[in-house]
């Protein structure tokens, strides 16, 4: 059979080389179309003139772009061939219509094939009706409002048209001279030399490098043969033009995407469509995030879902990939020093604009504006230092940020504070051990992925994240790795060979998911991230290690780290956060049934409803200042200032002008004492006893305890509140002013008006004198030691100062006794006639001792005379009235004690109004200050309602929040798939 082919295709030469086609001379087989000569010809010489194997080059051509055929020569005949005079026509004739019933045949088949292609891609095509909605109404009204048939009508006829077109049969006459050509046998021969020419291409091995023509094989003898050195550079480039091109023809596609969901959200943020957004993926995962961050309990269940942790040495540009990521320049910058504090998570999202926004604040920064750049960085670093307890240098105090714009991949990332081999001066001295903790307390989560970030420009054996990461992730399955600066490296590594054995995982005593080789700029802090885009990908165009395949064009740029972590990340998530909702579910029976067995009565009220409780109990104790009596602010008020004033009055006031010979010395003593303490002392000491007052009867109320209704989990919260609000508060200042004119004009009153009055002002100056007598007593029993009553019923005895201080007592009591008219102070020649009298029954006594003693004795005796004194006046008010005319007694004292008390009263009550109309108000508006921000203070909060019960709750409602939220990401995740 192949061999009746074959001859069939040498006749068809033959018919070619024929001088009925216009060829006059004949011509070799070797100048024959290239293929014609790749047909086997049974005539053909197969030994001795055998032609070497075709060779053509990488060049694409298409078969449609056919060259005209050559004027060919006859066969020679020493080559062994000669013209047979046959019946070629009827052979050739048969041969072509078994060509055709094939061709015929292949057409109903291809045919029977395209239908069933097209019912299946038919079948496959969505239902397009649910998508009717997209397309406003009025454009399914069109046919109503316009009529179509008339508008067909008014465009021009296809005549018109064709005038419009080029004369196409002046441009054929050109090809009039090819017509004789277009037989059957020649579409023939043109049919399988474009068969030929594909399966050429598609068959070539590709390492050929001689250019296919079809000029005859004298004419391929004149291209060279290229080295393989050269023909693997060639490829190579011409494989990175390749990449190169389309990953800017991708960079252009997804910058069109960008812009174009840009104006889809932004239509959305609108209204156009009315349509509600729901919360993205990635926010709805953050919240979740941002709860357990808050989660103060016990259980470690919160460390087990998925995010990015960015590890790396310190200044190794662990922060520069995190903004290259982000699109944006958001963090603070410093040139080798330490500037990551805190843990930072960053949560990426798409949306309209590109804006940076806290979690505790509503605040949005636009970052393609440099101002609010500079205003998020410093916010950061203010945010850091703050976080930073006194004496430390990092925190583990996590600052929550979200960043949204177009086009960004959607995760969840934590920058952690990097990882130093030594501690610098200003450093605290476990700064080192402390970033350790932090960092290992991150990747120890198994469903972590860590971004391990190491500078290229360093040598690798100055690393310390890596055997980090390799401890924690031995296996590699959770890890990528980030080979940063790697211009510098290109420049300083003597052996380009150690950075393809860094990114193939040779060289580091780790494993890893990926290797990624980017640059993240030149190291000038006012880069932007555009020219740094530029940047990075001019260099990987025109790096070596790219083109001698030292790296794949795969694991360089961070466009691709960022495509790799996010499939990464949201891989883990899928995998995991079931698991994870089904753990938090069994953690949330565990506490439901724990808190039935201890506290089946009680709600449970997590730490923020048991602080609202307390706050109400504390406003209703304020407010129930407000319904205390004015009798009873009154009395309280008299009784503690006159505590406060009664030693000053009778040590420095009544005993003074009582040693007066007579009543108007005594009036005037009186007078003057009384007008400088109103000035200098009293209406300070009144506005003290009544702040201290509200304040005792403040306290009374917060602590009284009311029953089984107390609860003791909110004494201690409490007893802050009440010292905060006492310390804020401040007493009114034009107070003492208005006090010291009501109090003067009080004391200037001499005028008692009735006999109640009288009784009343000596009832009160016996009691003073009682309670200053009663003292006195107990004084002078400390000094002498106890009577003989005492000695013999307790059995004490004396000391030996205390017998000197009795015998001196008995010795001053004799002087008094033979002078009762005597002064308050005793001469000197008394004190050494007391002294030799001591002396002389063999007692030894200094002289400030006698005087001492004197001083209780003389004290003592006057106050019991005073009481008799007040005796004798209870009935000289008819005297007094009199103005004790005609009279021995006076009662001047009386009338003392009498302005004393009455000033007292008229004090309390103007206190008591001042309290009651203007300090509880006051007060009461301090505590709602104090609670406000204790409310906004979680630590202060924490501090203050802690327990077993608190704990329990706090955890309890925790778990379920976690958990609720945790199922409504499944189900959003689910409705995604």
């Amino acid at each position: 059979m192949w061999r009746t082919r074959a001859a069939a295709a040498c006749v068809i030469c033959r018919s070619l080389a024929n001088k009925s086609y216009g060829i006059k001379r004949k011509s070799p087989l070797q100048n024959l179309h290239l293929v014609s000569r790749s047909i086997h010809h049974p005539c053909y010489p197969s030994s001795k003139f055998q032609r070497p194997p075709l060779r053509i080059s990488v060049q694409l051509f298409s078969s449609l772009n056919r060259l005209p055929l050559r004027k060919t020569k006859l066969l020679n005949v020493k080559y062994g061939y000669q013209f047979h005079r046959n019946f070629w026509l009827a052979r050739l004739a048969s041969r072509l219509l078994k060509i055709r019933y094939l061709i015929l045949g292949s057409a109903v088949g291809g045919g029977y094939t395209a239908k069933k292609t097209y019912d299946q891609w038919k079948d496959m095509m969505p239902d397009l009706d649910e998508y009717k909605w997209i397309i406003p109404d009025f454009v399914w009204e069109l046919d109503e409002h316009i009529d179509f048939e008339k508008l067909i009508k008014a465009l021009p006829d296809t005549e018109d048209l064709a005038k419009l077109l080029p004369d196409f049969d002046k441009i054929g006459e050109s090809f009039t001279s090819l017509k004789g050509f277009f037989s059957p046998g020649y579409n023939l021969v043109s049919e399988v030399i474009g068969a030929s020419d594909l399966l050429l291409l598609l068959g070539s091995p590709g390492e050929t490098a001689f250019r296919a023509t079809d000029q005859g094989y004298d004419n391929d003898k004149q291209y060279k043969k290229v080295s393989d050195k050269e023909k693997i550079d060639q490829l190579q480039e011409e494989l990175l033009r390749t990449q190169l091109k389309y990953q800017r023809m991708l960079e252009r596609l997804e910058k069109e995407n960008k812009e174009l969901r840009k104006l889809v959200l932004q239509r959305d943020d609108k209204g156009i469509h009315q349509r509600k957004l729901k919360k993205s993926l990635i926010d709805m995962y953050s919240e979740v995030l941002d709860i357990l961050s808050d989660y103060d309990a016990s259980y470690n269940t919160q460390d087990h879902l998925p995010r990015v942790v960015v590890v790396g040495d310190q200044s190794a540009g662990k922060t520069s990939v995190l903004e290259m990521i982000a699109q944006a320049r958001i963090f603070p910058r410093g040139s080798g020093e330490m500037m990551t504090r805190s843990p930072v998570k960053v949560t990426l999202s798409e949306g309209p604009h590109h804006v940076a926004l806290f979690k505790d604040s509503s605040r949005e920064f636009d970052l393609t504006k440099e101002e609010d750049l500079a205003a998020l960085r410093n916010e950061i670093e203010i945010r850091m230092r703050n976080s930073v307890k006194e004496g430390c240098t990092v925190s583990t105090e996590t600052i929550s940020l979200s960043v949204k714009g177009p086009g960004l991949q959607r995760m969840v990332l934590v920058d952690l504070p990097g990882v130093i081999s030594t501690v610098t001066s200003g450093m605290a001295p476990d700064t080192k051990e402390t970033i350790f903790s932090i960092s290992k307390a991150y990747m120890q989560n198994p469903n972590a992925i860590i971004l391990c970030i190491q500078d290229g420009s360093v040598d690798a054996e100055r690393s310390i994240v890596t055997d980090l990461v390799s401890q924690m992730d031995p296996q590699g399955k959770r890890t990528i790795f980030v080979l940063t600066k790697v211009d510098l490296a290109e420049k300083n590594v003597a052996s380009p060979s150690r950075i393809q054995q860094i990114i193939e995982g040779k060289l580091f005593p780790m494993k890893a998911l990926g290797y990624f080789a980017v640059v993240t700029g030149k190291g000038n802090s006012s880069e932007s991230i555009e020219s740094i885009k530029e940047y990075e990908e001019e260099f990987f165009q025109n790096s070596k290690l790219l083109k001698t395949c030292m790296l794949k064009a795969h694991q360089v740029t961070t466009k691709n780290l960022s495509l790799a972590v996010s499939d990464c990340f949201w891989k883990m998530v899928r995998e995991s956060v079931e698991q994870q909702a089904d753990a938090f579910k069994a953690t949330r029976f565990n506490l439901e049934t724990e808190w039935k067995n201890n506290y089946p009565r009680l709600r449970e009220l997590d730490r923020n409803e048991l602080f609202e409780k307390a706050k109400n109990e504390i406003l209703d104790e304020v407010i129930s200042l407000t319904q205390v009596t004015p009798k009873h602010w009154e009395e309280i008020l008299q009784k503690t200032l006159w505590e406060r004033v009664s030693t000053h009055v009778i040590e420095n006031i009544y005993l003074p002008a009582a040693q007066t010979t007579n009543s108007g010395t005594f009036n005037t003593t009186v007078d003057i004492k009384l007008k400088q303490w109103t000035d200098k002392q009293l209406p300070n000491k009144a506005v003290e006893v009544a702040w201290e007052t509200l304040q005792e009867e403040f306290s009374r109320f917060m602590t009284e305890q009311k029953g089984k209704e107390h609860d003791d989990i909110f004494d201690k919260l409490k007893q802050a509140v009440k010292e905060e609000s006492i310390k804020r508060h401040k007493w009114n200042e034009r107070a003492e002013d208005s006090l010291r004119v009501i109090q003067h004009n009080a004391l200037e009153d001499r005028s008692i008006s009735d006999k109640q009055q009288w009784d009343a002002a000596i009832h009160f100056m016996e009691e003073t004198l009682q309670s200053r007598l009663k003292d006195t007593e107990s004084v002078i029993e400390d000094m002498v030691g106890p009577d003989w009553k005492k000695r013999w019923l307790y059995w004490i005895g004396r000391t030996k100062e205390q017998n000197i201080r009795n015998e001196t007592k008995n010795e001053l009591e004799k002087l008094i006794k033979c002078n009762e008219e005597h002064a308050a102070y005793l001469a000197n020649d008394e004190v050494t006639t007391v002294r030799k009298n001591l002396e002389a029954r063999g007692v030894t006594v200094d002289p400030c001792l006698i005087k001492d003693t004197w001083h209780q004795i003389y004290r003592r005796y006057f106050l019991k005379t005073a009481l008799n004194h007040c005796n004798l006046c209870r009935r000289g008010f008819y005297y007094y009235q009199r103005h004790f005319v005609d009279s021995e007694l006076e009662c001047n004292d009386i009338v003392l004690f009498w302005r004393i008390q009455r000033m007292l009263a008229i004090t309390a009550n103007t206190l008591r109004q001042q309290l009651t109309n203007t300090e509880v108000r006051r007060l009461e508006k301090n505590v709602k200050e104090v609670l406000e921000d204790f409310a906004e203070d979680n630590e202060k909060k924490v501090k203050l309602l802690t327990g077993k019960r608190v704990q329990l709750a706090e955890d309890l409602k925790k778990v379920r929040e976690i958990q609720e939220k945790l199922e409504a990401f499944i189900e959003a995740l689910h409705q995604e798939k």
